[in-house]
This record gives C-alpha cells, structure tokens and sequence, in this order.
C-alpha cells in the first residue's frame, strides 16, 4: 500500500488525527475504529492509506463506539486465553466527526462510555455534515449558515444552540474528559490525547477542526482560526478529571467573539446592521459557559 491522504488543504483532520497518535507510546499498539466520513474517505482509497502503524477499522457512522468495545473485549478475551502476548499492550483510540459522534453515533458511544470499556473516543468537531455538503449537525453553532440550515430571507441560518456533547460525557462519569483545539505548539492536544489514551476506563477528548470548505476561510489560515476561537473563549479548552475541573488555556486577553466570527464565510450574515444582535446573543452564550467553568473549576478543586 502507498502512502497519503486526500483531505483538503486547511482542513484541521489531519493534524489532530497525527498528534493523537504521536501520543501512543512506541512500545505500544493502538486497534483504530473510524466512522464513516471526511477522514474516513480520504484517508484509505485504494491503494493509499495514511494508517500503516496502527490497526485500522472502518466501520458505519452509528457504531464506531460498538465496533471498538467489542475489539476491546476480544482482547481482553484472547490475552486471558494466552493467545495474545501478555507483555505487549494494545490501545483502543476511536475517530468520528461531529455526523458520526454528537448525532447518528450518540447512541454507541454512550452505551460503550456507560459500560465501562478500555477506550478512547475522539471527536474532531468540525460543525457540519461536511462529507455530504455542509448540513448542519447538531454541533452547528447558533446561527451558522449551512445547506440545510441557510441564511436568508426566512431564517437567520441554524437557529438552535450547538449541542455540548463535552458535559454530557461528563455526565457520564467519566474518569478523563476534555477539550482541545489546534492551539500554539499543540502541547495542549498531545498532553490530553496521552492523559485519555493511558488512563483506566472510558474516556473522552472533543477536538475543535476547522474546515475550509464548510467555514469559509482561505485554507492558509486554520492556525489563525483555531487561535482565535480559544482566545475569544468560543471554544474554551479543559478537562475533568476524576470530577475536578481544570482550564488549561485562560487568554491573557478574552477578546469578543466577533473577531473569530469575522473570519468565516458561514457566518458573514451576522455583520449586516440588522442582525448585530445575534452576534450579541452568541457572545452572551460565550460569556455563561466561560463564566460557568471557571465557577466549576473553583467548586470541584476545593471539594
């Protein structure tokens, strides 16, 4: 098999995909579950793949979670039996985007979170359905413009707030949740793919991935785009630990979320006069749960 990838110039897939598995320490091996969709597609066309040192399943968008739990469970099977050697240790990393994660795969990985498996999940959230043409998903943000949810004369692009599937697995009682972005020196991806992939149980790692197509931006600028949603708090990166609380980057300067909305194509309709409010609704958004982690990482560190 040769050796690539076809996904789109700007898009923040691959990157993410890379320093999660940088994370995998070398001794060990890693058993790959992939939804359907953009990383799916591109990543293992014949003869190409981009998944040589790994183990990797392509498996439906609704069961990514059940295929690795039962992946799991075999080899939790296999080793007890003897058939597997018992020194070497393998690791269960699945990919889905938000299509396959926040939507049509909710239901697997919560049942696979609530059951207790050995896995990690990582969602690269990138907003839309963007294998199929940018339909909103429910990780759309409030207002955003997509195919099925346009900006116009009739509404004002998606008109519900995204859903935040980060404090649903918390509520799963996981034993590590964060999130994360392409932000700086990626030190803050590395250190929480390599918190969740080694710790005990089931845990959980939402990732911002910005798309050039779906968003509107020139594909040079994914650095600047995921800079500033972490530095308008749009999209705050933390973690849970064992229940505590902890935001890893707090921005020196919060600046309004307009200066991360101003760079996308998706959301151009807000900047018309008439419609500043709901660049104000967005930012009321941004401020409560802002104001609701550095509440909660106060309340948990001192519990």
């Amino acid at each position: 098999m040769q050796v690539g990838h076809r996904m789109c110039a700007g898009c923040g897939a691959p990157p993410i995909v890379n320093q999660v598995l940088r994370a995998l320490k070398d001794e060990d091996n890693a058993v790959v579950s992939c939804a359907t969709g953009c990383l799916e597609v591109s990543t293992c066309i014949y003869p190409y793949t981009s998944w040589r040192n790994v183990s990797f399943v392509h498996t439906a968008f609704e069961c990514t979670s059940a295929t690795l739990s039962g992946a799991e469970r075999a080899y939790i099977a296999l080793k007890r039996q003897g058939k597997l050697n018992k020194d070497k240790t393998t690791k269960f990393i699945a990919f889905g985007g938000d299509g396959g994660t926040l939507d049509i795969g909710l239901q697997s990985l919560s049942g696979a979170m609530e059951r207790g498996h050995d896995i990690t999940y990582v969602c690269y959230d990138n907003g839309a359905y963007m294998n199929t043409g940018t339909q909103r998903s429910s990780s759309t943000p409030h207002f955003a413009d997509t195919t099925t949810s346009p900006a116009g004369k009739v509404t004002n692009g998606k008109m519900q707030k995204r859903k935040d599937l980060t404090e649903i697995m918390v509520r799963h009682n996981l034993p590590y949740v964060a999130q994360t972005a392409l932000y700086g020196n990626l030190k803050d991806l590395y250190e929480k793919a390599e918190k969740a992939i080694y710790t005990n149980g089931p845990t959980y790692v939402s990732v911002l991935s910005p798309c050039p197509r779906g968003w509107g931006y020139p594909s040079d600028d994914l650095a600047i785009v995921s800079k500033l949603a972490v530095d308008t708090c749009f999209w705050p990166l933390y973690e849970i630990e064992n229940g505590v609380y902890k935001i890893t980057v707090k921005p020196a300067k919060k600046l309004p979320v307009e200066e991360f909305l101003k760079t996308q194509h998706r959301f151009k309709h807000l900047f018309k006069p008439e419609n500043k409010w709901m660049i104000d609704e967005i930012q009321k958004e941004v401020d409560e749960k802002w104001n609701y982690l550095l509440m909660m990482e106060e309340k948990t560190a001192n519990s």
